[in-house]
């Protein structure tokens, strides 16, 4: 994965055989993400690489980052659930999502139309992370680590792959990942059994 931001607008994260191809989502998407990164930098937050996306910070805790997919591309508010959606533009990644939302766009037209709106949202996620607040968890599983909730939306495939292990192994992962207390760990430790979670296997398989 990259580890510097300029590289993403221009080759994409290098998560895939497709880093610095035509065909790389990013690059796709580049004028758009480049626009939403405009936007975003007005507001003066802290802009960094996480998961191999620009990930956008408030006093060191994450709120957002920027994400590219095949029909789209956007914003993801890590606590998106908890934002008001003034406007009706937020999207639930997937039935199963508990937390995160998305603001998805397919043209710089669009964007440029919602700018105002944009900013509206992130600076409501910077008074929430303000506030302290914990995004709401109702799955009955184990709270989903923010940086495994990042890993689905970048990799449906592996969200996928995760929601069809059997109870008793999510479980194990997602208490194996939660407690780790730096963001660092837990994303190195969902790195390293991505692997046999693709696999279907849990931890001690």
């Amino acid at each position: 994965m990259i580890k510097d931001i300029e590289t993403y607008f221009v080759e994409g994260c290098g998560r895939c055989s497709l880093f610095a191809t035509d065909q790389c989502k990013a690059v796709r998407w580049s004028k758009e993400l480049l626009l939403l990164r405009d936007i975003i930098n007005e507001l003066g937050l802290e802009e960094t690489v996480k998961w191999g996306v620009p990930c956008y910070m408030h006093q060191g805790k994450n709120l957002f980052m920027l994400s590219a997919f095949k029909h789209y591309c956007g914003v993801m508010f890590f606590k998106g659930a908890m934002l008001t959606d003034e406007a009706k533009l937020l999207a639930r990644p997937s039935e199963q999502t508990q937390a995160t939302r998305q603001l998805r766009y397919t043209s710089t037209a669009d964007i440029v139309l919602q700018r105002e709106v944009i900013k509206r949202y992130i600076l409501e996620s910077i008074d929430i992370e303000k506030s302290g607040l914990k995004a709401t968890k109702t799955a009955p599983e184990l709270p989903i680590p923010e940086e495994l909730e990042a890993q689905f939306s970048l990799d449906q495939d592996f969200k996928h792959a995760f929601e069809a292990l059997t109870p008793g192994r999510r479980r194990g992962y997602l208490l194996f990942f939660n407690a780790a207390k730096q963001s660092a760990t837990r994303t190195s430790r969902i790195e390293k059994y991505k692997a046999l979670i693709f696999q279907g296997k849990g931890m001690n398989d």
